[in-house]
């Protein structure tokens, strides 16, 4: 015999099923690997290196200091480029 479901019952599913995605969606920083510049310059040029200079506006602008293949992404766009970045590659985020 079947039980029927009560609406609370299945506002609770709901809202587990949501909390558990969002949950196994984020990376937090400790998950996520360093790398520092002498790491950086040895794999400069490396086709597996994806460099993307995340500073905003005016930081970005103004400073005479770029890294050598660096992609400007807009922090703003996050969610535009992030899906379209490959996902066998080595990303390398930067903002200072």
């Amino acid at each position: 015999m079947l039980k029927k479901i009560t609406t609370p019952s299945i506002s609770i599913i709901i809202i587990a099923g949501i909390v558990s995605l969002i949950a196994t969606s984020f990376v937090f920083a400790g998950d996520v690997a360093t790398m520092g510049k002498d790491e950086l310059k040895a794999q400069l040029g490396n086709d597996d290196l994806i460099i993307l200079d995340v500073r905003t506006g005016r930081d970005w602008s103004s400073s005479e200091f770029k890294v050598q293949g660096a992609q400007r992404a807009s922090t703003s766009d996050f969610n535009n480029w992030s899906a379209s970045l490959p996902k066998d590659k080595t990303l390398v985020l930067y903002c200072a």
